[in-house]
């Protein structure tokens, strides 16, 4: 919201700097953006008269002026066309500074030169030349009253000051001069001069003009309607222009000017026909038929849909309501006669229509957001009076005002004693009636702890006690209120288990060297049903085309971040990703939400530059047992082969399990899918269910024991097992023997061929043994080692290597 302060000071009288007020409304809600201070630089440019024109004896496009300031004359080279001899103009005398602007971006100083071998005193300025609009090759014509001599500053009030308000969505209000005045008011606990207006009529009533008829009551709850005969279209009056113009809107014509400047004014758009184009002189409101077509006044023919709400002459649309107007009935230097619209449309369907035709306008904005509904005739009425004074023409007798249902005021209650409570404040009843009855809120029920209050149709924000409460804060002025701090229990909440394994699995990742990603998440169902036979879950609004489905695996958002790298010239990459995928539920139920943990690796293992080799798949499988041993969970944790994975490599793949539980997959990327990606190197990915290895986390009971104080022995145990025996089987079996002194086991070797049996392989099994009470005997040792090869023996026909 732009205007200028002296135009605010039409409505309400106070005394205060320009900043000042800036930072009043600023700690009430409004806030002011920027202060634009005009008139500076404008020493030297007075009020002047033109004695003479005459051509340039060189040059054909220009004059030579000859001006008085009412003390000397002046010769001036002019290249303007609209100004006569006797007319009173804008001149910039030798010595003046004019400001940065469209035109002199770093601004001017006027200096004696010849132009075209004629000397010129000075400069005759246009509008964007002291700064007052956008460039203009016409001079500034002042009224006739204008005294020669006079500083252009005092003459035109320009030692004057733009404000630029940001509104926020809930305060549609104060999308106008009136709105803000009567904040200005509340804060300063002054009283707003509102305007006023004498409609002038006509004999001839209105209903002999025309006739509305509303189909579409819920998009158009209220319509009203003026008719004013015989305007004369033309440049409006220098203030209504300057107003406007300042405002930062362009000044087309005297009546479209007065709808802006009555937009600007009191927040209410409004639209004006030519009604001498109307075929039926009937206004029509209604929705649009499907694929009806409309030109608006940007001449684009534009495609409606039923949603969207129309103007109509009869059957014919001629506006899209609250948006545009259409170009069979514009307003143009022949129209004579004009239909002045003043109306209330759903700001939903105005929303909608707006941004589905890409048309935002000065009107469009105030309807999507609310504009006043019962101040619909007030505003045409008072539009309709400045048309006539403006634009001559006679007003016709009475308006067509269609208002079926009229919207009432909301009542809303409000306890002081609540308010004190949550503001922190000790305001009196009395106080909080003064505040509401400053912002045109009306008390109908008042005791000593509660107030029940009528809210003007103005403010659609208010629906609560909290927003009252709000509004007391606001205006009652936030620095007034004394800080306290909340008298409340303080009491440690415990971490989560889910929070703890999150970190911890993020601490490994990040310590072996894995940047972490956010992405979307929901993808193209072409790309997820690569990673997922499970059915997906279709968005109903769909922010971009390519993502339609929400994902069911984490592996498709990460492998595109690979892609994104690798054609980036980023070689060895490292990511991974903490996030949400979604499972279709079974019939009647929702769909679940499930958190996961994948990464995805390619490229060297390290970066030094002796240490080339690639990462591989047991470079990802030790990450993955890093992370489950820093949460206990490592003995638990399984890994099976399998080829069933679609999308991984058969042999370099398997699934993960805890406590034997399916809880994810690792391996190589299939190298067709990998062709198909276009991905030019070896990925490595894993992806687990981070909600079950929580529960896991949650159920587990981690001892700890102090260091050992006895020293450990080593057993090597060379064992000959089929070949389709797993190593952990082995290991396995090692721990079901469940011995306190089999402190730990690993296979450091696996052979086979040479002279084992056809079908047979070696495996060698290191075996830690300690005991935490007493040194072990060899004996001892011994007949550990015994039992567990009979065990091995039993469970698996495995045998001691003997060659």
């Amino acid at each position: 919201m732009k205007f200028p302060l002296s135009w605010l000071k039409e409505y309400i009288h106070f005394d205060i700097p320009p900043a000042e007020l800036a930072e009043k409304l600023t700690m009430t809600g409004l806030e002011v953006e920027e202060i634009e201070y005009m008139g500076q630089g404008l020493n030297n440019v007075v009020v002047a008269e033109i004695l003479e024109i005459n051509m340039h004896p060189n040059a054909d496009k220009l004059t030579l002026c000859r001006v008085t300031d009412g003390e000397s004359d002046y010769n001036i080279v002019c290249g303007a066309t609209n100004m006569k001899s006797g007319d009173k103009v804008v001149l910039a005398k030798i010595g003046a500074k004019l400001p940065p602007g469209p035109k002199f971006i770093d601004g001017l100083e006027i200096k004696k030169s010849k132009i075209r071998g004629e000397a010129s005193q000075g400069m005759l300025c246009a509008d964007d030349e002291i700064g007052l609009g956008d460039q203009n090759e016409e001079i500034i014509i002042l009224p006739p009253s204008a005294k020669p001599g006079n500083s252009i500053v005092d003459e035109l009030n320009l030692d004057d000051a733009i404000f630029e308000i940001g509104i926020t969505p809930n305060r549609s209000d104060c999308l106008s001069i009136v709105g803000v005045a009567r904040e200005v008011a509340a804060i300063m606990g002054l009283e707003v001069n509102y305007p006023t207006h004498n409609v002038v009529e006509s004999e001839e009533s209105v209903d002999n003009f025309a006739a509305v008829e509303v189909k579409d009551s819920e998009g158009c709850p209220r319509y009203s309607c003026r008719v004013i005969k015989d305007v004369k279209i033309g440049p409006s009056p220098y203030w209504l222009k300057r107003m406007v113009e300042l405002s930062g809107l362009r000044p087309i014509n005297n009546v479209v000017d007065v709808t802006n400047y009555i937009l600007l004014e009191l927040g209410q758009p409004l639209h004006a026909f030519d009604y001498d184009l109307l075929q039926e002189k009937r206004i029509v409101v209604r929705s649009a038929a499907k694929n009806e077509k409309l030109v608006t006044l940007d001449n684009i023919e534009r495609e409606l849909s039923s949603e969207d709400l129309l103007i109509c002459d009869g059957d014919n649309p001629i506006a899209l309501a609250g948006v545009m107007g259409g170009s069979s009935t514009e307003v143009s230097d022949l129209t004579k006669n004009i239909l002045l619209e003043s109306a209330f449309f759903d700001p939903s369907r105005v929303r909608k229509a707006s941004r589905k035709t890409g048309l935002i306008s000065e009107s469009s904005y105030r309807f999507e957001r609310g504009v006043d509904p019962n101040g619909v005739v007030n505003a045409l009425d008072r539009a309709s009076e400045l048309i006539r004074e403006v634009a001559g023409g006679s007003v016709a007798k009475g308006k067509i005002d269609i208002y079926p249902k009229k919207i009432e005021q909301r009542e809303v209650k409000i306890n002081i004693n609540r308010t004190n409570s949550i503001l922190g404040t000790e305001l009196i009843t009395d106080s909080a009636i003064k505040i509401f009855e400053s912002l045109g809120f009306m008390v109908i029920k008042s005791d000593s702890y509660s107030l029940t209050l009528k809210i003007p149709t103005f403010r659609f924000d208010i629906e609560r006690e909290i927003d009252l409460i709000e509004e007391i804060a606001r205006v009652y002025g936030y620095e007034n209120i004394r800080p306290t701090l909340p008298n409340i229990e303080i009491s440690a909440n415990s971490t989560s288990s889910s929070e703890v394994v999150r970190t911890r699995i993020s601490e490994c990742l990040i310590s072996n060297g894995f940047l972490e990603v956010i992405n979307y998440s929901f993808d193209d169902p072409d790309i997820i049903s690569l990673f997922s036979s499970n059915d997906s879950i279709k968005i109903l609004n769909p922010i971009t085309k390519d993502g339609t489905t929400l994902r069911t695996s984490i592996i498709p958002s990460l492998l595109k971040n690979i892609k994104l790298n690798l054609n980036h010239q980023e070689n060895d990459v490292m990511l991974y990703e903490i996030g949400k995928v979604y499972t279709v539920g079974k019939t009647g139920q929702l769909p679940s939400e499930l958190t996961n943990i994948s990464a995805a690796v390619t490229g060297r293992r390290g970066m030094e530059l002796w240490d080339k080799e690639e990462f591989d798949f047991y470079d990802l499988k030790n990450v993955v047992e890093t992370f489950f041993e820093s949460l206990s969970l490592f003995p638990f944790l399984d890994f099976e082969q399998s080829a069933g994975i679609k999308f991984l490599h058969p042999g370099k793949s398997a699934y993960i399990t805890l406590n034997k539980d399916l809880i994810g997959c690792i391996g190589q990327l299939h190298p067709d899918l990998n062709d198909n990606l276009e991905i030019g190197k070896n990925v490595y990915i894993f992806e687990v269910d981070l909600d079950k290895i929580s529960h896991s986390f949650s159920k587990s009971n981690t001892n700890f024991k102090p260091l050992p104080k006895f020293p450990y022995i080593e057993r090597d145990l060379s064992l000959v097992v089929n070949r389709d025996i797993s190593v952990s089987e082995i290991l396995e079996e090692i721990n079901k023997i469940k011995l306190d002194t089999i402190e730990n086991a690993y296979v450091f070797d696996v052979y086979h061929g040479g002279n084992l049996e056809v079908g047979k392989k070696s495996i060698s099994v290191k075996i830690i043994l300690r005991a935490q009470d007493k040194t072990l005997t060899d004996e001892e040792a011994n007949q550990i080692q015994k039992k567990t090869l009979d065990k091995l023996g039993l469970a698996l026909g495995a045998e001691l290597r003997t060659i």
